[in-house]
């Protein structure tokens, strides 16, 4: 069913050990607008959506587990050679007690993931409206990191994040405008 290609969809690169950027990137990791809850409220939500977008709802909750896998890599590279004390300094001391250098999805204050951020409401324009959202938040949150990094190669990478939280925050306006045109025209039976 599925071919794996060890290949992210975006090329990753460090410059140098940088756990505090790490501990930034946790909450695009196991936040509440991270790529985990995106990639799981689309998926579920498809299954109420009109067939018209269930696609695209498809689509890109499938394409959020790939920008999920890179924020992984790049928190991996930036924690690999840190040492205990770097990691502390860097305020991950509690996460380096509880997983060691492990992933675990908590956002950057260290609070768990929980599914309690997977907003579903089952009405397709209201879900749309939350999917924009979202993708909106996750944008923002790009760019802040971007700003507080002063890593050239890993900016890179979050700056091609942001740019496609853009897109899709666009195909989900395009799907608003799909599913408003067809709640708008005469049913004929």
């Amino acid at each position: 069913m599925w071919y794996y290609e060890k290949k992210l969809q975006y090329p990753v690169r460090v410059s140098a050990c940088n756990p505090r950027i790490a501990k930034y990137l946790m909450e695009q990791y196991g936040g509440a607008d991270g790529e985990l809850a995106a990639a799981l409220r689309y998926l579920n939500q498809r299954y109420t959506i009109p067939d018209r977008v269930m696609g695209l709802l498809n689509d890109i909750g499938t394409e959020e587990f790939a920008h999920l896998e890179m924020i992984a890599t790049m928190v991996y590279k930036l924690t690999k050679d840190a040492t205990p004390d770097q990691l502390k300094e860097a305020g991950l001391g509690p996460h380096y007690v509880n997983h060691g250098k492990s992933l675990y999805f908590e956002n950057a204050a260290g609070e768990s993931f929980t599914v309690a951020h997977i907003q579903s409401k089952g009405d397709p324009i209201a879900d749309l409206y939350e999917d924009i959202a979202a993708e909106e938040k996750a944008r923002s949150t790009y760019q802040w990191i971007i700003n507080v990094s002063d890593d050239p190669m890993l900016n890179d990478a979050l700056g091609f994040l942001r740019e496609r939280e853009v897109v899709h925050s666009q195909r989900f306006r395009e799907a608003v405008d799909l599913i408003k045109e067809e709640q708008g025209k005469k049913k004929v039976f």
